[in-house]
């Protein structure tokens, strides 16, 4: 029996091939399966919302298919016929395209499932005209049933016959409320509040977390969607949830597992591979340059916009500045997330969520949540409730440009403002953090970097939150929306030239945790690509502060120190002797990337800094095997690096043979040979 092509939307996440495969069993054996899978199925709860009667009618046939099954196992030397055998398999098939269905239905999105019921409800139709079939042809007397047993075969083969195709009058109403109410949002009409409140009652979503659940699932149904309509609709659909969500529902506070989602990733080992290596983040849009090497979109198209028409991991010119995108990379990236349970969101989201325009009735919908959070800030003198909403606006600052626009747009930055601040920070600093994060997520919008820094007190309340936050994480998140906002040139030299930047991010990077020293480690990195902050960055402790550092984040630390010797000048090459020998450590037993790093560092300390520097790089315990081993297995870039060191520490060892034995010829011959180096 072939499987009909509307028995399922057409999706990308397909039920696995074993559900439309039969078992290559023996009569027993098959037998068995089909009752294990009937009882599995009728241990299945039926929908509650929608598509209640079809989900049930399925699960009561299963119960009487397993009293077959069981009956059939009771019969002696069981040798089935090959038309019974045939009609069994076939049989197998179908129960698990039932199985599969229900808990389809079960798992996914109710606002989805509303929309999709009539497609849906035929699926479940085709499924009991199947079973028909298959119980029509099926020869119950070369079975050997009992009596009883019999009848409720002929019982079931009736029932499926007659059975019609049937949507839910109840689930049809409702569906054409929700798309009157969506059809009212793209006309810019408010939904009525009493009727918003209905809908979600009869769709079972009664509070905040339900809402956040559903609006999960719809995200995970637009990734399985193939069509660009489907998007569409299931992107309106949560434009609705999240509004409702907003406006019935009281949310004091985020869930403790948004709170530990950001911290998980910045404390997980990332592997190197995965690691941009200009930011050293965990890359979300890899690009391929014309060298070879991988980037993530956003880092490398800074770099070019900086001026550079060089790769900054192998240092060749580039031969064009197309960017390619690397599928294959991000793949595994996003394959590695998912596993690792955190949340991989690529630069293409914020323009797009997932491929797909925003429409109008989700757009509106934003605005209109956008527009009632901000009307509660306003109105409301509560702490609770103000957390409540800035906390909202976290959200939708973290979910596309669109939302991040609106927020902006209809004057949220200005209100966040209000919440940075040590004396809301020392009370309430649940509400400090949500507010700082909020500022950070606008940021990423590259037209909100501008709305913030032009936004009165705004970057004075992150520089605050950074300094004397109340908390590790409002800290972090303050010292990454200076890693944000440094990704404009002309911000970058500004913030470069504010004192309480500096210490508040060399304060961090020495005393917080993982995941905030990482946030001011990489803000720190960033600065240094101006000249004139590095000597600031020097004057405030930057090599002591990487010295500390290097054993915890030795990448980070090392990258750092590379860019500020590099733009240091002689101060920088003076300041790096103390940690000459903590470099030769990470070059020895480092990271990949730490070494290349590390390698680059010492090659312009040995350029800069003259013979005496050389001298104690060449002291370093097993330098030049260590030296070796990069050339022959580092990137591009590591062996130029290493190649380079090597030849200066020889030209170094001959000029000090040649002073010896310049030295050597002003005394007694007898005295020569044990003053020529071995």
């Amino acid at each position: 029996m072939a499987v009909s092509p509307q028995a399922f939307p057409p999706r990308k996440r397909r039920p696995s091939a074993a559900a439309f495969v039969s078992p290559n069993l023996s009569d027993v054996g098959l037998v068995q399966s089909l009752l294990l899978l009937s009882q599995e199925i009728s241990s299945l709860k039926p929908l509650n919302f929608i598509l209640k009667r079809y989900s049930l009618s399925i699960i009561r046939k299963s119960e009487l298919l397993a009293i077959l099954f069981e009956e059939i196992l009771k019969v002696e030397s069981l040798n089935l016929s090959t038309s019974t055998l045939l009609c069994f398999e076939e049989m197998y098939i179908v129960l698990q395209r039932m199985k599969t269905v229900i808990e389809d239905c079960s798992n996914g999105s109710r606002t989805w499932l509303l929309s999709q019921n009539e497609s849906v409800a035929n699926s479940f139709h085709e499924l009991v005209l199947d079973l028909s079939t298959l119980l029509d042809i099926l020869p119950v007397r070369e079975i050997h049933l009992s009596q009883d047993v019999e009848e409720l075969v002929l019982l079931m083969r009736k029932q499926c016959a007659e059975s019609k195709a049937y949507v839910d009058p109840v689930d049809s109403n409702l569906r054409l409320r929700v798309l009157t109410m969506l059809d009212g949002i793209k006309s810019e009409i408010v939904p009525d509040r009493s009727e918003l409140a209905l809908i979600f009652r009869d769709l079972g979503l009664l509070d905040s977390s339900s809402c956040r659940e559903e609006i999960e699932s719809l995200e995970e149904e637009i990734k399985s969607q193939s069509d660009k309509k489907s998007k569409s609709e299931a992107v309106a659909l949560i434009g609705l949830v999240r509004y409702a969500k907003c406006v019935l529902f009281e949310s004091s506070s985020a869930p403790r597992s948004e709170f530990r989602r950001r911290k998980s990733l910045s404390e997980l080992n990332i592997p190197s591979d995965f690691r941009c290596p200009i930011s050293l983040e965990l890359m979300r849009d890899p690009v391929v340059v014309a060298t070879g090497q991988s980037y993530d979109r956003e880092s490398i198209n800074l770099w070019i916009e900086s001026g550079h028409n060089t790769c900054p991991k192998t240092g060749q010119t580039l031969a064009h500045t197309n960017l390619i995108p690397n599928c294959a990379l991000k793949n595994l990236i996003a394959i590695w997330c998912r596993e690792q349970r955190i949340p991989f969101e690529t630069a293409a989201v914020n323009d797009k969520l997932n491929g797909v325009v925003t429409n109008k009735a989700a757009l509106e919908a934003t605005k209109m949540t956008v527009s009632f959070l901000i009307d509660k800030l306003s109105a409301s003198q509560l702490v609770e409730t103000a957390n409540s909403a800035v906390y909202e606006l976290r959200v939708l600052a973290k979910t596309d440009s669109d939302s991040r626009a609106c927020v902006a747009e209809l004057g949220g930055i200005p209100m966040l403002v209000r919440y940075l601040g040590a004396d809301i920070g020392s009370i309430h600093p649940n509400l400090q953090v949500n507010a700082v994060t909020t500022i950070l997520n606008l940021s990423i919008l590259e037209a909100n970097k501008t709305r913030i820094m032009e936004t009165d007190g705004a970057l004075n309340g992150v520089i605050e939150v950074l300094r004397s936050g109340a908390t590790w994480e409002a800290k972090g998140n303050a010292a990454a929306t200076i890693f944000s906002l440094s990704s404009v040139h002309e911000y970058r030299k500004k913030l470069g030239r504010k004192t309480r930047v500096i210490r508040g991010l060399m304060d961090l990077a020495k005393d917080g945790p993982t995941s905030a020293k990482r946030d001011a480690l990489v803000a720190i990195l960033n600065l240094a690509g101006e000249r004139e902050t590095v000597g600031r960055l020097l004057e405030g402790g930057v090599v002591e502060m990487v010295s500390e550092t290097m054993n915890g984040l030795p990448e980070e630390a090392i990258t750092i120190l590379e860019a500020v010797v590099k733009r240091g000048g002689l101060m920088a090459i003076a300041a790096a002797y103390k940690i000459i020998k903590k470099m030769g450590m990470v070059l020895r037993e480092g990271s990949y990337t730490a070494r290349e790093s590390a390698v680059a560092t010492l090659v312009t300390i040995c350029r800069k800094g003259g013979s005496e520097m050389v001298a104690e790089i060449a002291e370093l315990p097993g330098v030049e095997r260590v030296i070796w081993e990069l050339m022959g297995t580092g990137t591009m870039r590591a062996r130029r690096k290493a190649t380079t060191l090597l030849r200066l520490l020889r030209r170094w060892a001959a000029g000090l043979a040649s002073q010896h034995l310049t030295h050597s010829q002003n005394l007694p011959v007898s005295s020569s040979s044990m003053l020529l180096p071995s």
